[in-house]
């Protein structure tokens, strides 16, 4: 594989996992279960579920990578078609609308989009999360519920690491991963050295537009590189 194909395939990966790293569901119920469990736990059983919800997220994260890639070998031989790429970045586009109009129901808060029943239900296993187990599902529970704005990114992510050797493949994967998680990483850092939940929520809201502003345009810039790297210029 020619070195300017293989980094332009590389920049599609990292322009898809900081998209995903940039969105703020997995962050919101990180901070819910720190919050519900400080008050009520020792502070070493408080980091230890944190620790295992940020290993239930890239568990999930990394599961569903390899799952996609493999759907994809079965499903189109290993290489999106055309038209398949072009829904892909309209819909990358409409996303990048989507998070700056409807992804925060307000101006004035983080709350998202999700329907109140399901942010009802993720609040209680917040609360009720006392076992390392409960907590690695917890992050498992919010990969999936944002799947919406995240599955456009793996699919096309997925068809970029099809077109890598097989050794190249797991690094990406893994560096997909680790890039998607780093917020969760920071966060857990920053409450090691003493930040409170409540001095991170102030954070977030006090940066709402900031944040908004910087999802959008990475997956603009994303769509943006995929009409010119792989329809434009013909693929990798």
């Amino acid at each position: 594989m020619e070195v300017q194909n293989l980094l332009l395939t590389f920049g599609v990966i990292i322009l898809s996992a900081l998209a995903q790293s940039s969105m703020q569901l997995s962050t919101g119920v990180f901070l819910l279960l720190y919050r519900e469990s400080a008050g009520r736990y020792l502070k070493k059983k408080t980091k230890n579920l944190l620790s295992n919800y940020i290993v239930g997220y890239i568990f999930l994260t990394s599961l569903l990578l390899t799952s996609i890639c493999y759907a994809l070998m079965v499903l189109f031989g290993g290489n999106l078609t055309i038209l398949c790429l072009t829904v892909l970045i309209c819909l990358i586009f409409s996303l990048a609308i989507c998070v700056w109009f409807f992804y925060y129901k307000t101006n004035r808060s983080t709350e998202l989009w999700l329907p109140k029943s399901i942010i009802r239900y993720i609040r209680k296993r917040a609360a009720n999360s006392s076992s390392n187990i409960e907590a690695f599902s917890l992050g498992v529970l919010s990969v999936v519920a944002e799947l919406p704005f995240i599955l456009a990114l793996m699919l096309v992510s997925a068809d970029s690491f099809l077109k890598l050797p097989a050794l190249w493949q797991i690094v990406m994967i893994l560096t997909y991963t680790a890039i998607s998680v780093m917020p969760l990483v920071v966060l857990k850092l920053s409450i090691r050295h003493g930040k409170t939940a409540a001095e991170i929520q102030k954070w977030r809201l006090d940066n709402l537009d900031f944040t908004k502003l910087i999802s959008s345009i990475l997956f603009i810039t994303l769509g943006l590189f995929l009409i010119a790297f792989k329809l434009v210029a013909g693929g990798f």
